[in-house]
């Protein structure tokens, strides 16, 4: 999907009802930088937010995807080509965080299974240490790997103003966090706050 022309077209829709991007916002709850954010075509309205904003703007969620006024004719096709573009995203990302887990758990299994035979098996010292320096290489690998992956798994939400974006790998990577949520600085708003874990941009 084109962000830019999504967001074009959101701020003609929102031109022709004679609002302005803060009485958007303030219907839907929002700030009005997110609003700006989607006009400038920096971001998509979270799925939770379509059905209202396009009530508000008087356009359909098609129209809203596909970043243009539809006939009939045009209605259906592009409801098929935005529906399988969003199913895309959201399975690719799926496929990273799926991929990720698995380099991680094979990488663990091969670590353990090093180390153990470093320690069982009879070897002279430096052969020991060198495997188990191998297991942290391959850990160490496999965990940059996954970290790569994981990120570039669709976005994070910033709670305070709704920016979404892709932290960079050091702040993801420094970040506490839970299964779907990360300590991130928002770089909008500059509010540090647990950014919940988004699977389409």
């Amino acid at each position: 999907m084109d962000q830019v022309k999504i967001g074009r077209f959101i701020q003609t829709a929102r031109k022709e009802q004679k609002l302005t991007q803060k009485e958007v916002a303030e219907q839907l709850s929002i700030s009005d930088k997110t609003v700006s954010k989607w006009e400038t075509g920096n971001g998509m309205p979270d799925v939770s937010l379509m059905l209202p904003l396009c009530s508000i703007l008087k356009i359909s969620v098609n129209e809203l995807l596909s970043g243009e006024r539809l006939d009939e004719a045009q209605y259906y096709k592009r409801a098929e080509e935005n529906m399988m573009a969003l199913m895309n995203e959201k399975k690719e990302a799926k496929v990273k965080i799926v991929l990720s887990s698995m380099v991680v758990l094979i990488a663990l299994l091969a670590c353990v299974t090093i180390v153990l035979i470093a320690g069982l098996a009879e070897f002279e010292i430096w052969v020991r240490v060198l495997l188990i320096a191998i297991a942290v290489v391959i850990i160490g690998i496999a965990v940059a790997v996954a970290c790569v992956l994981d990120r570039d798994a669709g976005v994070f939400e910033c709670t305070h103003c709704g920016e979404r974006f892709i932290p960079d790998m050091k702040s993801y990577v420094m970040a506490p966090h839970t299964l779907t949520r990360r300590r991130l600085k928002c770089p909008k708003c500059g509010v540090k706050s647990y950014c919940k874990k988004r699977l389409s941009k």
